[in-house]
């Protein structure tokens, strides 16, 4: 197949390695001029995935148009908050025949929209069946060094899950599909939420038990959040959300976590995102889930003291205790 990525970050550059060594013909988008230049010249993404060699064959770009002409299927690696305004350059285009493949994790602020949602929004033209997923606990600095992962497709249309799952999967990358597309989304991007906290207990000296705690019951809230709007329950259980939850927790490649943690030891969220090179997503999503969790009345504590410590500036041992003498509940609330 011919296929596009959307974005030279760590995930768009090791996903297109993996497309090229699956046999397929691949374009890699950078949207920096500049960059576009310095990958094409050097075949080295040392800024995000440094280490790596990026094929000869790979072709890298900075035209738009020129890398989504006549593509099979274009995978979108952009952060959340920058895809509308990608598509939006790309109305005019024809997509008949194309397959959008979103595997950025987040949700739009002010619109509320998952991914798939904003491809179909910008481009009325195609079909819910021509969108997918593909998400799970998956960093790129593992996938990259061919460190075995399973992930899943999702796609309302059984057959493209399957497509999407046919393109990706190798003996190092295991791919299962779904057609939970929505599912899939929440999971993706309301588990980033939930490994802030968890960094922010790690760097308030917190132990095992408060980050188990945080981890198992912040599932147990974004499932609701996650049923009431509209998806299945044991979706969460899966890759795309436990799965996901656990790496992104645990693992110290977690740009999500790492926030948290540097918040956790007193520091101010400004000058963590401005000490990054890459985008955490769990920071904007906070808001959004803050949003739907009002606008579905759905109780998601956990994702509100996380919200509270990230943008009211609240004490994160404090917020914890507040979290820990709440009324008494049964494990199923």
């Amino acid at each position: 197949m011919r296929i596009s990525v959307l974005g030279a970050g760590g995930w768009g550059t090791t996903l297109a390695i993996l497309l090229h060594y699956n046999g397929h013909d691949v374009t890699l988008w950078e949207y920096k001029n500049h960059y576009a230049k310095v990958l094409d010249r050097t075949r080295e993404n040392k800024l995000y995935l440094p280490g790596i060699k990026i094929p000869d064959e790979l072709v890298i770009t900075h035209s738009l148009t020129e890398s989504c002409k006549n593509q099979h299927m274009i995978v979108i690696a952009v952060p959340t908050q920058f895809i509308r305004s990608v598509l939006h350059d790309l109305k005019s285009a024809n997509f008949k025949d194309t397959t959008f493949v979103s595997v950025s994790k987040g949700i739009e602020i002010g619109t509320l929209m998952t991914v798939s949602q904003i491809i179909k929004d910008e481009l009325k033209s195609i079909s819910p069946s021509q969108i997918g997923v593909l998400s799970g606990p998956s960093h790129a600095e593992e996938v990259s060094k061919k460190i075995p992962t399973a992930v899943v497709a999702s796609s309302k249309d059984e057959f493209t899950a399957k497509q999407i799952q046919s393109a990706f999967i190798t003996s190092y990358f295991r791919v299962y599909s779904t057609t939970d597309i929505l599912g899939v989304e929440y999971g993706g991007a309301l588990k980033n939420v939930i490994a802030v906290g968890a960094g922010i207990i790690d760097g308030a000296g917190f132990g095992d038990n408060t980050k188990a705690a945080i981890m198992t019951r912040g599932i147990a809230e974004i499932s609701r959040l996650g049923i009431a709007l509209g998806t299945r329950a044991e979706t969460f259980s899966g890759l795309s959300g436990m799965g996901d939850l656990i790496v992104t927790c645990m693992s110290k490649h977690s740009r999500n976590r790492y926030v948290g943690e540097q918040i956790g030891k007193g520091k101010k969220l400004k000058d963590v995102l401005k000490s990054m090179q890459m985008v955490a997503e769990g920071v904007q999503t906070c808001k959004s889930v803050h949003e739907l969790s009002v606008k579905h009345k759905i109780p998601t504590p956990i994702a509100n003291a996380v919200y509270s410590i990230l943008f009211e500036e609240r004490d994160p041992i404090k917020v914890t205790y507040e979290l820990m003498t709440r009324d008494m509940k049964a494990e199923k609330e």
